[in-house]
């Protein structure tokens, strides 16, 4: 790709795609599609990468996407100790007195097992700043073009693809660029989805809050105080409007920190608070005068309930957080970001090579925007759940007078204190939606034509009743459903594997047992008719592999002669009770195959 001359005349170049934003949501669709030996170029108008670490828990989800082309080594060497994540805290200050703790991101004891059946690997705590130059990295090293300081003009769609307009801010010059297919992926300003003109569903916001980003060594308090997540809250002191309450966040161990700090809810903020105002807040909430500050920015943000209906039209999708915008709360931004990419990648590489139906692509919006709305949901009603623990602790009172009373009526042996150390209590458990929710982060059940339930007996629901779907996290091969982690090894050990390393890396997989040779047989021929790849593997005594544990036995609702078809993107496809006839076999899969990629032959 040419630099733009400054002449006046717009050059024009072609690609395979064109991704607007380097985020976490266009980086790594440029990740996974350059996987699939797709070329394209991403822009972003900034100069750079993230210069704020604005989003930092990596989930499980995501970092299995991440781990399918070979970056979750490298998330993890860059990312905090997990042991680092281990619990929030409501305290006073960082020095001071604390009001409650949690365990969180898979640290409760009772919870443990729950997070090491899910996945083979762990949430981490990986700051955005490291972790979009990784991914931008990954990218351009395997066939992407990254253009930084661009931007998005406008786009022009017809028959051939996407015509797209950008300006380099260096020089001032325009040019075009022509592609398959558009992705916006530039985030809550999105200039592509207001262009597209997508429909947006607008939840009233919940006001602004402010992340200060500061040095500051508190290694020397964090022994006895280990988490990630530090409510700070102060109710018996005056506090500055723009300083009501602080959420600190870990950057780096212990000496980075992200104060996310709430304005009061109950006046109006008519002034910018200056530097020296800042460090005085933050100071407060550090709660030791001795610790020297750097303060090395301040940005201001909405907390958003924003997600829009329909994330495509035509050649054009947007990802991220162009059509999801929700607060923080559950650690779910970036995660739902990386996900949407790796849901999209996969269809769009099968599409421009050939191996499947245009038809496909409409299977995103569909399989995805459930996903972000119930993600804004969430995240939002997360937000909403720290109600009730203010109002234990008293801090929502209008004077200083009242929120001293409330704080030391938690210590009195009275009917009221009772009632006020109970309310806290349950405000605190309740958080538990927020920092252990597993089924959110991974319990997606997608319902589209890429997912072949015709064969199914029953609903997903009715077969997987759960009064807790936030909490909990159902494990199954019903179609629509993530592929399922347990551990497998061979008839003399070597490294153990995991069900999920069988599935992905751009291909369809098989998963059989004994007395399910006919799978594979048949795997092969519709392959090669169909010009795909599908991988086979056999799993039990004496097979491929060997169900050292039995889990796999426990939970693939098939039975050994059966099997469990998996799409590219680690998500069942379609599965059948038990082997057919040869024929048959041959018949039924090419079937599914052509359903799945929405061709007709």
């Amino acid at each position: 790709m040419r630099i733009p001359s400054v002449n006046g005349h717009i050059h024009s170049v072609s690609t395979d795609v064109l991704i607007i934003g380097t985020g976490p949501a266009g980086a790594s669709l440029a990740c996974f599609l350059a996987s699939y030996g797709i070329r394209g170029i991403m822009v972003s108008a900034s100069p750079t990468n993230a210069d704020t670490p604005r989003a930092h828990i990596t989930n499980m989800a995501a970092m299995e996407c991440l781990r399918d082309i070979g970056l979750e080594k490298e998330c993890n060497h860059l990312a905090s100790n997990g042991s680092n994540m281990m619990h929030t805290r409501w305290a006073y200050s960082m020095a001071g007195e604390e009001y409650a703790r949690i365990h969180s991101w898979g640290h409760d004891p009772k919870r443990k097992g729950d997070y090491e059946t899910a996945s083979p690997c762990d949430s981490v705590d990986l700051p955005q700043t490291l972790l979009e130059p990784t991914l931008v990295r990954y990218a351009t090293l395997n066939g992407f073009t990254c253009r930084f300081d661009t931007t998005f003009i406008e786009f022009t769609e017809d028959e051939t693809g996407v015509t797209t307009t950008l300006q380099d801010n260096l020089s001032g010059a325009q040019y075009k660029i022509h592609s398959k297919y558009l992705f916006g992926a530039d985030g809550a300003r999105s200039e592509v989805l207001q262009q597209l003109d997508l429909p947006l569903d607008i939840r009233p916001d919940q006001g602004t809050a402010f992340n200060v980003h500061i040095k500051a060594d508190l290694s020397q308090y964090m022994q006895y105080r280990t988490g990630n997540l530090h409510w700070l809250l102060q109710p018996d002191r005056a506090h500055p409007v723009f300083g009501w309450a602080c959420i600190a966040r870990m950057v780096k161990p212990w000496d980075e920190w992200l104060f996310i700090v709430l304005p009061d809810r109950q006046a109006e903020l008519v002034t910018k608070p200056t530097d020296e105002e800042w460090l005085n807040r933050v100071k407060e909430f550090l709660g030791d005068d001795s610790i020297p500050v750097e303060l090395l920015g301040v940005s201001k943000w909405r907390i958003n309930e924003v997600v829009a209906k329909t994330y495509s039209k035509g050649k054009i999708f947007c990802l991220g957080d162009a059509v999801h915008r929700h607060p923080p709360s559950n650690g779910l931004g970036s995660n739902t970001c990386i996900q949407d990419a790796y849901n999209l990648a996969w269809k769009v590489a099968y599409v421009v090579k050939g191996q499947a139906s245009p038809s496909l692509l409409d299977t995103y919006s569909i399989e995805r925007q459930p996903v972000g709305h119930s993600v804004v949901t969430r995240a939002n009603q997360s937000f909403r759940h720290h109600g009730p623990v203010w109002q234990a602790l008293g801090v929502d009172l209008p004077t200083i007078g009242q929120r001293k009373e409330a704080l030391h009526e938690l210590t009195l042996p009275t009917r009221e204190g009772r009632a006020r150390r109970e309310a806290l209590q349950a405000a605190i458990e309740e958080t538990t939606h927020e920092y252990h929710a597993l089924g959110e982060e991974m319990g997606q059940h997608y319902e589209s034509s890429a997912v072949y339930s015709a064969d199914e007996k029953m609903s997903f629901r009715e077969e997987h009743p759960t009064d807790n779907a936030v909490l909990t996290l159902t494990r199954s091969t019903y179609p629509g459903c993530r592929l399922p982690h347990v551990w497998l090894n061979n008839a003399v050990p070597i490294e153990r594997i995991s069900t999920i390393d069988l599935a992905g890396k751009g291909a369809f997989t098989i998963l059989t047992g004994i007395g399910g040779e006919g799978w594979k047989t048949a795997a092969a021929d519709v392959a090669q008719s169909l010009n795909i790849t599908v991988n086979t593997y056999s799993i039990g005594f004496r097979q491929d592999y060997e169900d050292v544990y039995f889990d796999w036995a426990r939970i693939r609702n098939v039975d050994e002669t059966g099997c469990v078809l998996v799409r590219p993107d680690r998500v069942v496809a379609w599965r059948c009770p038990e082997i057919l006839s040869d024929a048959e076999c041959r018949m039924k899969l090419r079937a599914v195959l052509l359903s799945v990629l929405g061709r007709k032959y």
